[in-house]
């Protein structure tokens, strides 16, 4: 039987964001590719991200998280449930053990995220510096401007998607700026067979944004290893970042997305702020058949 059986979680989301939080503090244990799918697999459990906390690494940090996909695959950074995370460790009764002043530092394998408390059930996450460098995000061969990359999906002369823009924050991203409203693309169809271009060797989030003001953008997103998703905060905060290197905006926007609105600022000092909601649906406790075949 899986160590995981009968460990309680908690239900959450961040603008729609569908997230699963699991406290492995004072353990050893991991969480394996196959028991992320069970748990992914199981309606009661079902996630766009499960966020993982374990004791902390660095000195001077609250947690460590990981994160991982539908898929199994883990993710470096994940602003909507790193919210989620933070008001766990500040309002949950078994997982409470609030920081000074409403703030905590979360480390991940891509880095530390610094959280503040900013409203009863909202957070501003410092998601770090945005990573524009060709083998930084990665691609697999030299862009020497990713404002814009050679890549297009339809008839060479008439492309549905073409030329977009490639950004990090602690994975990769592709952002297809449009002109009309990106329910209009089948990004259902479209995300799939780019996530897993050549160009993007560790694969990629893809996203359609359309900018509706000088600091308003409506953006749909199909996320690395999870798909069609009502939120991804790293993508809304790429776009903002891509569509700021572009002059298309300044520094700052409000990022609508399916399941909500998350208000994003690339500060002078490169940092990408995100604030926004959380949301508890609810708790429960993982049932030991989900596991049956996890192959560890």
């Amino acid at each position: 039987m899986s160590p995981l059986a009968n460990r309680r979680f908690l239900k959450m989301h961040g603008a729609g964001n569908a997230i699963v939080v699991l406290d492995l503090r004072g353990t050893n244990l991991r969480v394996s590719a196959s028991e992320a799918r069970a748990i992914g697999a199981d309606p009661r459990s079902r996630f766009d991200q499960l966020m993982v906390v374990h004791d902390p690494v660095s000195p001077g940090t609250d947690a460590f998280m990981r994160i991982y996909n539908t898929d199994g695959s883990e993710s470096g950074a994940c602003g909507n449930g790193t919210r989620c995370v933070a008001y766990a460790l500040h309002d949950d009764p078994a997982m409470a053990r609030p920081a000074e002043g409403g703030r905590l530092t979360l480390e991940t394998k891509a880095g530390l995220v610094a959280v503040r408390r900013v409203g009863e059930l909202s957070f501003t996450v410092d998601m770090g510096k945005p990573r524009l460098a060709w083998d930084e995000i990665p691609l697999a061969e030299p862009f020497p401007d990713t404002r814009r990359i050679e890549l297009q999906i339809g008839p060479i002369d008439d492309p549905i998607l073409h030329s977009p823009a490639a950004v990090s924050m602690g994975n990769p991203h592709a952002i297809f700026f449009v002109d009309r409203d990106p329910d209009s693309f089948d990004l259902g169809r479209i995300g799939p067979l780019l996530e897993a271009h050549p160009i993007f060797p560790e694969r990629a989030n893809i996203s359609i944004a359309q900018v509706t003001g000088p600091d308003t953008i409506t953006l749909r997103v199909w996320e690395r290893g999870a798909g069609l998703t009502l939120a991804c905060g790293t993508a809304a905060c790429a776009t903002v970042v891509a569509a700021s290197r572009l002059r298309m905006i300044g520094r700052f926007a409000r990022v609508a997305l399916p399941g909500g609105v998350l208000s994003i600022e690339w500060q002078a000092d490169d940092h990408v702020l995100m604030t926004g909601p959380v949301f508890l649906e609810g708790e429960g406790t993982f049932a030991p058949g989900i596991f049956e075949r996890a192959d560890g």
